[in-house]
């Protein structure tokens, strides 16, 4: 059996869910070689307070096959971070698929792997994705030739079967979602469309008041990437 080389990149302020989500089910996967990377090897926080240990290092991480960023408060300075940006982009450059999990997207976005390219966000960051020449598209999981991206969270593990599907076909994907037994039974109102409007406009009211970082780090680095 041919293994796959699957990386998710670890960072301060991870939404742990959009890692350990997708994690788990491709964990599943035939063949599949799980690879968690950070900077260092020292406990990453998230931002539940539930510190994930990676095991290697950017330096050290061996060619992927699959690369997957997580999303999070933490992608914000994560889009300014060169070293990683950099990392990404050497790992996407022979990488099978470059997919990402909700704000993940952004910093693939900032690293330059997303321009004309259509893909997934959270649905309150989504619209920022064009300032990187991305279109955002509000689905739970977007395909774009090797770009697979997904929407908010708990899309991560809808992503997770649809890589499946795409790697290894329909069966596998439908074998690995009856083991976990996963069929949810959502509460209705987990989009902004369907969501009560008083309960939206919480929850936008708690996003606004971090919009703005978001914009200026989208800003400068969409700044960086402009033709001279």
């Amino acid at each position: 059996m041919t293994a796959t080389s699957i990386g998710f990149l670890l960072f301060p302020d991870i939404t742990q869910l959009d890692l350990t989500g997708p994690a788990q089910v491709l964990s599943r996967m035939p063949g599949a070689q799980l690879h968690f990377a950070a900077t260092t090897l020292d406990p990453v926080m998230s931002d539940c307070g539930l510190a994930l240990v990676p095991t290697v290092t950017l330096a050290d991480c061996p060619p992927l096959d699959i690369v997957c960023v997580p999303g999070g408060y933490g992608t914000t300075p994560l889009m300014r971070d060169a070293a990683v940006l950099d990392w990404l982009r050497a790992q996407a450059a022979g990488a099978r698929y470059v997919t990402s999990v909700c704000t993940g997207s952004l910093v693939l976005a900032a690293a330059g792997l997303l321009t004309g390219y259509r893909a997934g966000c959270h649905w309150a960051w989504g619209d920022q994705l064009a300032a990187f020449g991305a279109t955002w598209v509000p689905e739970r999981t977007v395909i774009d030739r090797n770009r697979i991206t997904a929407g908010g969270v708990t899309s991560g593990i809808d992503f997770a079967f649809r890589l499946i599907a795409e790697t290894h076909g329909r069966d596998v994907a439908e074998a690995v979602q009856l083991g976990l037994e996963y069929d949810p039974e959502p509460l209705a109102g987990g989009t902004p469309a369907t969501a009560r409007p008083e309960v939206r406009a919480t929850v936008e009211a708690i996003y606004a008041k971090r919009l703005p970082a978001v914009r200026a780090a989208i800003a400068e680095v969409a700044a960086r990437q402009a033709p001279a």
